[in-house]
């Protein structure tokens, strides 16, 4: 294929994208959302089609700039920066469009002007050391050792069991188990010294010698010259420049292969190194408190046998005699430290040789090597203060200490439908009440969610009765409405990992697509769409039963409860045939208008029940409010007797409180999931969820000033509401 074949042909793939965007989806059905992946494929097919692609696209985002198609604006330039990272060499003049055209961006509102500056600071490091964005995110990815960009980025993959057929989660498992034994840590230096080398000696680059080369090197050597190549590109030797940089790489390039035999044979020309599979986890959701585990397993693996400095002492839990109000942070643990020092000098007892650099004064307690799920107190305790060196013996003053960096950074993609996102708002706001009462994981972990929304052809039984696959996905249809591209690319794949799971041959197809495609959304979805969670106060009919309190981010669900007893069930039975079906309700709550005042209503009404969903049915109206719809039994009289009608109300609130008026029970459901239900419930409220951390601090200002009301002092830059965000690729276009 010529060069103007070639640049139709990609020219036409390009269209085909923008035409999609449009909601002119490809003829093959089959085709939807594999459009830019096989895009990105022919590129690593062959690499020399990377300048020819990125100069299409370039002069597709200018001519969307001029028209005014600002859709397509974001999906073109995620293609075009997820090109430029892989390719192995893009002429600087490209780079400088490209990078002119991000600055121009800086103009527009959001979600353009925040990514158009993350690309054009990227774009800056790029062109100022060729490969330094391909290396970075090797190195993340992978955890190479690096002590120029000490940088680790996981994928963890979440799905519940009881949500998805076994078959969809043994090939998931399978996919990603497979992934992950492809790479190894000498491959991927490999990788990072062949993609450095070309990305600076373009066609000069023998890359089929220079592969050969590394291939026959014991690991330890590749390791070297990994080292070598990762400090010259990131100017770690004195801050040299780009025309330094080259001179460096060519000389570890030539010292690499001046040992090695001339070959006879001719070089190819550019060669592509694709980035290598992500480091990805998969999980099957079966505990309530297994991804905060995951994730402290992930900053503090269990192959650390040394205890980090100051964190000795052996710990007991107690429970914490007061809650936070408002968040439902009940039963929240302390921990207390029973101390073995009498605070005298010569009591001292004699200075052993630590396991960490700095040595350990005055820790008196039982020496021990507990793993890092053992207490919970020991994995929390370094979270407010960094660790630094005690106080020595002669009074001297200890060192300032470092900074806490956020050098981990955890992607937590959820599998499923919204019901695991409920779980997910639950396991979210158990974290988020662990870090205000002792943060640990806040400075040192990036913790960043995504959604794939996933629905088998037969609805698992904890599905809600008679629900669709829109119906269980209404947060991911509220994002593919927000965000074009995430429509294109993730939304498709709702009814097709199902199908890949079941294919017969399945291997040749699933392990490159989806690692491939759940690999391109962690690395470019990058812009959070928040959604607010809201608590729930559960009343029960028994006094004795206290009160339960919950979060749910979807919807919550009240029906009338079936009378257990022969007793209840006449009466009930007797008050239907007065009254008609349902239960008397007391409904009070605050109407939102569209001048954000908030009125008290309240009524009284007979009703059937009642759904309150808090993701809007439209993109126009953000995530924040309920909107509640209550269906009221109307009893009419005429001649033919009594009759019964239904009418639904529906207005949109923060806060509601409902009560039932006769004392009859009915049933809550929660995010549209039957494990989630609670029976006996005579009364309910809902409201946003407060951020535990405002919480906690507004609980001690109270404490010290009891008359102020308002916010004051820190309390007034915390956030409020506990947000729920969500990765997507342009957040919310407006």
């Amino acid at each position: 294929m010529d060069s103007s074949e070639l640049e139709s042909d990609i020219l036409r793939r390009v269209r085909a994208l923008l035409r999609e965007l449009d909601g002119h989806h490809p003829s093959c059905q089959s085709d939807r959302g594999m459009l830019r992946w096989t895009l990105h494929k022919r590129m690593d097919q062959n690499p020399r089609t990377s300048c020819v692609l990125v100069s299409i696209l370039v002069k597709e985002l200018e001519r969307a700039e001029r028209g005014d198609l600002r859709h397509y604006i974001i999906p073109l330039l995620h293609t075009l920066m997820y090109t430029l990272i892989q390719a192995p060499c893009i002429p600087d003049e490209l780079c400088a469009r490209v990078y002119d055209f991000c600055k121009r961006l800086l103009t527009l509102p959001k979600p353009f002007c925040t990514i158009g500056l993350d690309y054009a600071s990227r774009l800056q490091l790029e062109r100022a050391a060729p490969g330094t964005l391909y290396q970075r995110t090797v190195i993340s990815e992978q955890s190479l050792p690096s002590a120029a960009f000490p940088c680790q980025d996981r994928i963890f993959i979440f799905a519940d069991p009881e949500l998805l057929p076994e078959a969809i989660c043994r090939a998931l498992a399978m996919d990603t188990q497979a992934a992950q034994v492809s790479q190894s840590p000498r491959g991927c230096m490999s990788c990072v010294v062949t993609h450095a080398l070309q990305a600076a000696l373009g066609d000069t680059c023998d890359t089929a010698g220079l592969r050969a080369r590394l291939q026959a090197l014991p690991p330890g050597d590749v390791e070297h010259w990994f080292q070598q190549v990762v400090a010259a590109v990131e100017g770690s030797e004195g801050g040299s420049d780009r025309g330094q940089r080259t001179v460096q790489l060519e000389r570890i390039y030539h010292s690499l292969l001046g040992s090695s035999p001339k070959g006879n044979a001719p070089q190819e020309g550019l060669q592509g190194t694709p980035l290598p599979s992500p480091n990805i986890s998969f999980h099957l959701w079966t505990e309530d408190e297994q991804l905060w585990k995951e994730l402290v397993l992930f900053l503090r693996p269990l192959s650390q046998s040394c205890e980090p400095e100051g964190l000795g002492q052996e710990l007991e839990p107690m429970e914490m005699p007061d809650s936070l109000p408002g968040c439902g942070c009940c039963g929240q643990s302390r921990f207390s430290v029973l101390s073995t020092d009498s605070g005298i000098e010569r009591d001292l007892p004699a200075p052993e040789e630590p396991c960490e650099r700095s040595r350990l004064h005055r820790k008196g307690g039982i020496k021990k090597k507990p793993s890092p799920l053992d207490s919970v107190a020991l994995l929390q305790a370094g979270g407010g203060k960094a660790p630094g060196k005690a106080l020595g013996r002669a009074g001297m003053a200890p060192e300032p200490p470092a900074p806490l960096q956020r050098l981990h950074s955890a992607r937590v993609v959820l599998l499923g439908d919204d019901r695991i996102l409920g779980r997910l708002a639950q396991a979210f706001h158990s974290l988020r009440k662990r870090e205000a009462r002792r943060v640990f994981l806040t400075p040192r972990l990036d913790l960043q969610f995504y959604h794939i929304p996933v629905v088998p052809a037969q609805p698992q039984p904890s599905a809600a009765e008679h629900a669709g696959p829109e119906e269980l996905c209404e947060v991911a249809g509220y994002l593919g409405r927000a965000d074009p591209w995430y429509e294109s690319n993730i939304n498709t794949l709702c009814h097709m990992i199902p199908k890949l799971a079941t294919m017969p041959s399945r291997a040749l197809v699933t392990d490159l697509f989806l690692t491939d495609v759940i690999a391109y959304y962690a690395r470019m979805g990058t812009q959070p769409v928040c959604f607010q969670v809201h608590s729930v106060k559960v009343l029960f009919q028994d006094p004795a039963q206290d009160p339960a309190e919950d979060v749910f981010l979807t919807e919550l669900l009240t029906q009338v409860q079936d009378s257990p007893s022969p007793r209840e069930l006449s009466t009930t039975k007797r008050k239907s045939t007065l009254d008609g079906p349902g239960m008397d309700l007391t409904v009070t709550y605050r109407r939102v208008v569209l001048s954000e005042r908030q009125k008290e209503l309240a009524l009284s009404l007979r009703s059937s029940g009642l759904l309150m969903k808090a993701i809007p049915a439209e993109e126009a109206a953000g995530p924040g409010c309920l909107t509640v719809t209550i269906t009221e039994i109307i009893r009419t009289s005429n001649l033919a007797g009594r009759s019964f009608s239904a009418v639904a109300h529906r207005f949109r609130t923060r806060s509601i409180k409902v009560r039932s008026a006769e004392q009859r029970p009915f049933t809550v459901r929660l995010d549209k999931d039957s494990r989630r239900t609670y029976r006996d419930v005579i009364g309910l409220e809902v409201s946003p969820c407060l951020e535990p951390s405002y919480c906690l601090q507004k609980t001690r200002t109270t404490k010290c000033s009891p008359e102020e009301t308002e916010d004051v002092g820190l309390v007034k830059y915390l956030p409020k509401s506990l947000l729920l965000p969500i990765n997507t690729f342009a957040g919310v276009i407006p």
